[in-house]
């Protein structure tokens, strides 16, 4: 955000102290879940302070714009899937998500910091017009996107990580190249996003 308000420098500040906490020795899959959690609870208002924010709830679709953000995961899961299965990764086996039956943990786990491209995107379609409301249906009190919408929406959302695909590309050949000749954690790469 350019002009960030008050409320918004205040999340950074929250958000950059969950990382110090990341930091910590031994911490277990369920602490760092929560701190996950408590992050996501401040940085998904912050992101959608353009609508009326529910909160986010994954697979449920109650209102569009998580329905929304459910399309734009599936679009960006996939682009990994493919690029991750071109390193030869059994995708299956993941870090921080665990093995579950017939979830590509992996891709869950490389994807994680490029969400924001997909969120940023949503909002940004938003304020632009490019998604609307009422370009869903409600059947059995779930956001469903209209059939002949779908390949609009899933072309914005492939043009923005399109526009992202040399970062991408090239954390996942770090991440590979780190796997492949064991290196310590501090020497994995970070994917970072600059500019949306």
């Amino acid at each position: 955000m350019r002009s960030k308000s008050e409320d918004v420098k205040e999340c950074i500040c929250l958000i950059e102290q969950y990382l110090l906490r990341l930091d910590a020795e031994n911490l277990n899959l369920q602490e760092i879940l929560g701190i996950e959690g408590m992050a996501s609870k401040i940085y998904f208002p912050r992101i959608f302070n353009n609508i009326q924010w529910v909160g986010r709830k994954p697979r449920i679709k109650f209102d569009y714009i998580n329905a929304l953000l459910d399309i734009g995961y599936n679009v960006l899961f996939n682009f990994i899937d493919a690029i991750l299965q071109a390193f030869g990764f059994d995708v299956y086996y993941g870090v921080l998500h665990t093995c579950f039956y017939m979830r590509k943990s992996l891709v869950c786990d490389i994807m994680e910091p490029m969400r924001p491209i997909i969120d940023w995107q949503i909002r940004k379609s938003i304020n632009l017009g490019q998604f609307k409301k009422e370009d869903f249906v409600v059947i059995k009190q779930q956001y469903n996107l209209e059939y002949k919408k779908s390949a609009q929406y899933v072309r914005v959302f492939f043009e923005s990580i399109l526009s992202h695909k040399e970062k991408i590309f090239l954390y996942v050949r770090d991440y590979y190249r780190c796997f492949m000749k064991n290196k310590q954690i501090s020497e994995y790469p970070v994917f970072k996003l600059e500019e949306l």
